[in-house]
């Protein structure tokens, strides 16, 4: 920048005349071969080095600087990062914070994806990476209006379940926000969620249950991971994880759960939950147990988070015994193929297809028309507490009502109790 020395001097005379101008200038310092402005901002003394070469022409560059500088301090329109982008001070201003919507994600996903387990953040990209296309990854954050998320809303709901939909804005909203905490946006960029009806629980009749067990299960493995699966209430990572050495008697110890990725991980609520066996799971496990008399125990990480993992010597319960192609298979039956099987095994019975997550519901659904104890089954089933069981299972609950106070009025009986007979004197 600049001519490197005033035609006709000698740098000699050059430097002695950049000398006398600097003296000549309030704010303007020489270091060295560097020339520093010197000036002050909300009440705070500031000194930035320019990384331009001395010369008698970029002094006078420099002294102007520090005039618009000033000028702007004035009219309160100034900017740090406009005028020193690399300065330490140009952090957090306007100018720095002035990124698209591709710079935002690549920020926060290096922060958010720190903190989450890779089967999480499988789900949050995916999420993130549609709204994104969707909204326009070029799109300067700073020019983004409430009117654009309510365009992505309108975008995902018309070929999306309310459910899904719902998921992707929450991750969407988890981004936004943390852009507006950080000052890369003044506006609340937050998308409203839409209503979405739970869809209840499809459990098993007892006739179904007969009937898969009866006309679609061919091997004793599958009978076994039926019956264990109803009884219990397992979820399906936590049925396809089970070990032998996870059983005592007639308890069960969840311990840990298999994702869709194949990567073995501490249970959905962090902690580990015994389940107590009635009598057909007893039969279930027994039957596990012989299946696996001679499988061998090995070492296997189990991720509690994204760093941190505790290692398990354990032998798997439910293998896959019936793998066309044992080369491949792998020593645990993994989720991916427990679906596939569990669909199987309705077609061959000819029951009414259901996810296999079913079976979870039906557990709870037998369990709450038994009259079982709320709290009880809530805890068999890995819930922090009933609150879940309520929402989910209300209708059940309801609509055992009448016989639940018939039940409680004789066992109220069987302790003394009596109707005293009330007449008028």
């Amino acid at each position: 920048m600049g001519r490197k020395r005033n035609r006709g001097l000698s740098p000699e005379e050059e430097r002695e005349a950049i000398e006398q101008l600097v003296a000549n200038s309030p704010g303007i310092e020489l270091r060295g071969e560097a020339i520093r402005i010197d000036f002050m901002c909300q009440g705070k003394r500031c000194r930035e080095t320019l990384k331009i070469p001395l010369t008698f022409a970029n002094v006078e560059y420099a002294i102007n600087k520090r005039k618009s500088i000033q000028l702007e301090i004035r009219q309160g329109v100034f900017d740090y990062a406009v005028h020193f982008p690399e300065s330490a001070r140009a952090r957090n201003t306007k100018a720095s914070r002035k990124v698209s919507l591709r710079e935002l994600y690549d920020r926060y996903w290096q922060i958010k994806s720190a903190n989450i387990t890779e089967e999480t953040e499988r789900r949050y990209k995916v999420a993130l990476e549609v709204c994104g296309e969707i909204v326009g990854w070029s799109v300067p954050l700073g020019t983004l209006m409430p009117e654009d998320v309510d365009r992505l809303r309108a975008n995902l709901i018309s070929t999306r379940k309310p459910s899904t939909v719902n998921h992707y804005l929450a991750t969407w909203n988890g981004m936004v926000e943390w852009a507006r905490a950080n000052e890369y946006t003044s506006r609340t960029l937050d998308a409203a969620f839409f209503k979405n009806q739970v869809e209840d629980p499809d459990p098993l009749s007892l006739d179904e249950f007969k009937q898969i067990i009866e006309d679609g299960c061919l091997h004793p493995q599958d009978k076994a991971l039926v019956t264990l699966a109803v009884y219990t209430g397992l979820r399906p990572g936590e049925l396809c994880a089970l070990a032998r050495e996870d059983v005592s008697g007639n308890v069960l110890h969840v311990r840990r759960s298999v994702t869709a990725g194949k990567v073995l991980k501490v249970p959905k609520t962090g902690n580990d939950r015994k389940v107590w066996l009635v009598p057909p799971a007893q039969e279930a496990v027994r039957a596990l147990l012989e299946m696996t008399r001679d499988a061998k125990p090995v070492e296997e990480a189990v991720e509690i988070s994204r760093h941190q993992s505790r290692k398990e010597t354990i032998t798997p319960l439910v293998t896959p015994l019936q793998a066309r192609n044992k080369n491949i298979s792998t020593n645990r039956m993994q989720v991916g193929s427990w679906a596939t099987k569990w669909e199987k095994l309705l077609s061959r019975a000819k029951v009414r297809r259901r996810v296999a997550y079913q079976t979870r519901h039906t557990y709870a659904c037998w369990s709450l028309t038994a009259h079982g104890n709320i709290a009880f089954i809530a805890k068999q089933m890995g819930h922090k507490d009933y609150s879940m069981l309520v929402k989910v299972y209300g209708r059940w609950m309801d609509s055992e009502s009448e016989n639940e106070a018939e039940f409680i009025w004789q066992e109220l009986q069987k302790s003394g109790a009596y109707c005293p007979v009330i007449k008028e004197k």
